[in-house]
């Protein structure tokens, strides 16, 4: 789920580029840096804007200069039972894994419905119920989040295709 979420952040800026334009190069920065990466249990989609940009700090030693910035952030928190669309990565006899934006996921093939098996001479690797469902490389699926998993820098998820309106998506 997507939320408008105030943030704070130090900024460290070195010396050569104090002058004039010191807080459009602190906020591009920012952005540079903070655009695009995990922040534990969320990812940081878009900084809309800076409000609260403070007086450098020179840091002993260095001569870099720090400021702590205020901004407002665009960012996306997968919840535990929330639905998602993904695209299948690979596919091996124990499930597949697929990608949601920026989150990785793994759906098991015990969490799958009972009459899609793996088919280990299909090439390439695929999950079928030899009708009408393929799931195989490139494959938009449906997904319920079970469980989520966050490290530093990182999130991932367990998923499952086992309900109704999940699983692969026709075209």
């Amino acid at each position: 789920m997507f939320f408008l979420h105030n943030l704070e952040r130090r900024v460290t800026l070195h010396p050569s580029y104090f002058g004039r334009n010191m807080h459009e190069l602190v906020t591009t920065k920012l952005v540079k840096d903070v655009e695009g990466t995990c922040a534990g249990d969320y990812y940081i989609i878009a900084i809309m804007d800076t409000f609260d940009v403070s007086e450098g700090r020179i840091l002993p030693g260095s001569g870099l200069a720090e400021f702590t910035v205020g901004y407002r952030a665009v960012v996306w928190r997968p919840f535990k039972g929330e639905v998602i669309d993904a695209i299948t990565q690979t596919v091996n006899p124990h499930g597949f894994f697929a990608q949601a934006g920026p989150l990785r996921l793994f759906v098991s093939s015990h969490l799958m419905p009972d009459e899609i098996q793996y088919d280990a001479s299909a090439t390439p690797a695929q999950f079928t119920n030899n009708a009408d469902i393929v799931i195989e490389q490139g494959t938009h699926v449906r997904v319920k989040i079970i469980g989520l998993r966050t490290e530093v820098g990182e999130m991932w998820a367990i998923g499952s295709i086992n309900g109704d309106f999940l699983g692969c998506l026709q075209a």
